[in-house]
């Protein structure tokens, strides 16, 4: 085939890689602890069983307060930063899956495996992962499933590209300096990579390197306000699944309502059920605003990447604990009046349960929590994933061992 662009060759390949080389082990690292977070030792990360590849299995830390919010929006926000290198990255090896013949030796032959397993994985993981943020549960099959092994596929393709490759990337970037590679029309060598019969060049390698670079910043500019919040936050709209909000002081996202979980609007008979002691112990709403009230600035993130931060006001985890008679308990089981959602229960660890700052929360920014936020009351714990702060809480199981 005739690839012909004077752009290719070694060099701007390096380049390319090198920034991925950075940035992709921080997106792998952080979709790892995503999983973690979810706490795979309760059996409520997903896929449940995952084999050999299991994951070291620890308590999940409380503090500092932002640490998902951070984690999350890392491996989201990053990973989309890093499509357009990405696109950049591919488009400057296309000339080397042509080669011919495809396999000349068994170092080739790996290389070539390498690339299947990395560029196959990548392309999964970014066409998955954006549909994910972007509609709600589309596929014909468990997204986290699909996510999480083909996060090993990419990986594997990862680990063993960057060995065979990093010592010529080094090489390749020392051999030559910036600005000189920068003036120059057109790399020469021995590269599969260099075109034998190169096009007029329409755009500067220099020019060519600011348009990969540009395009990951405006990604950036579309992205980042999710997490930081701010003026930035109504130009995120790589994140909409983050962009359904409530009224008044309850005017931040809502990722699942109270209509498509078919919560029913009359909440007149809710009662709260406290289990795990001798016997269970029930409070009405009035019964819980009359108990020592706490508020606490805590943030919230969600798995697509979108985060917020509110003033939740209610009754300390630790004291419905004792309340009903576990004062130190290993777990916590927290059950939704949602009867068929895939997060209707949530298990939280015993630092999760005894955080200062964790809540049953009753109000919001002054207000009561609205029924797309949770109403009659609602889970927060400080650094979990979104998901676990289980809203329309029913009952609470306190158990003596994790």
């Amino acid at each position: 085939m005739g690839f012909r662009s004077p752009l290719r060759g070694p060099w701007f390949t390096s380049v390319l890689g090198a920034v991925l080389l950075v940035g992709l082990p921080i997106v792998i690292v952080t979709g790892l602890l995503s999983y973690i977070a979810y706490g795979p030792q309760f059996g409520q990360a997903m896929p449940g069983d995952v084999g050999w590849l299991r994951l070291p299995q620890f308590d999940w830390p409380t503090d500092p307060v932002w640490l998902y919010r951070l984690t999350q929006g890392l491996h989201v926000g990053l990973g989309l930063v890093l499509v357009p290198i990405v696109l950049a990255k591919l488009w400057s090896v296309i000339p080397k899956l042509f080669t011919t013949p495809p396999v000349r030796s068994i170092a080739q032959a790996l290389e070539r495996l390498s690339l299947l397993a990395l560029v196959g994985g990548i392309l999964f993981e970014i066409v998955t992962g954006v549909l994910n943020i972007q509609y709600d549960y589309i596929f014909g099959f468990s997204f986290y499933t699909a996510h999480y092994w083909g996060a090993w596929i990419f990986i594997a393709g990862f680990v063993s590209h960057a060995i065979l490759k990093t010592p010529l990337m080094i090489r390749t970037l020392r051999g030559r300096s910036l600005m000189q590679t920068l003036r120059d029309g057109q790399e020469h060598g021995d590269s599969d990579l260099i075109a034998a019969d190169p096009s007029e060049p329409t755009i500067s390698r220099r020019g060519a390197l600011a348009l990969v670079g540009g395009g990951a910043a405006f990604v950036a500019v579309l992205t980042v306000g999710q997490t930081t919040g701010g003026f930035l936050r109504n130009a995120a709209i790589l994140l909409p699944r983050g962009r359904s909000y409530g009224d008044g002081p309850n005017d931040f996202q809502v990722n699942r309502t109270a209509a498509a979980a078919r919560i029913p609007e009359d909440h007149a008979g809710w009662t709260l059920t406290l289990t795990g002691g001798t016997s269970p112990v029930t409070f009405t709403r009035e019964a819980l605003l009359t108990m020592p009230q706490h508020t606490a600035r805590l943030p919230i993130a969600c798995v697509e990447g979108w985060s917020t931060v509110q003033t939740w006001t209610g009754v300390r985890l630790r004291d419905l604990a004792a309340a009903a008679g576990t004062p130190e308990p290993g777990s916590a089981q927290v059950t939704s009046l949602e009867k068929d959602g895939p997060f209707r229960q949530a298990m939280l660890q015993s630092n999760q349960v005894l955080h200062p700052d964790s809540l049953l929360a009753l109000r919001v920014n002054g207000v009561d929590l609205s029924p797309d936020h949770g109403y009659p009351a609602r889970i927060i714990v400080p650094a979990m994933p979104g998901v676990h702060n289980t809203k329309w809480v029913e009952t609470i199981e306190f158990r003596t061992v994790s």
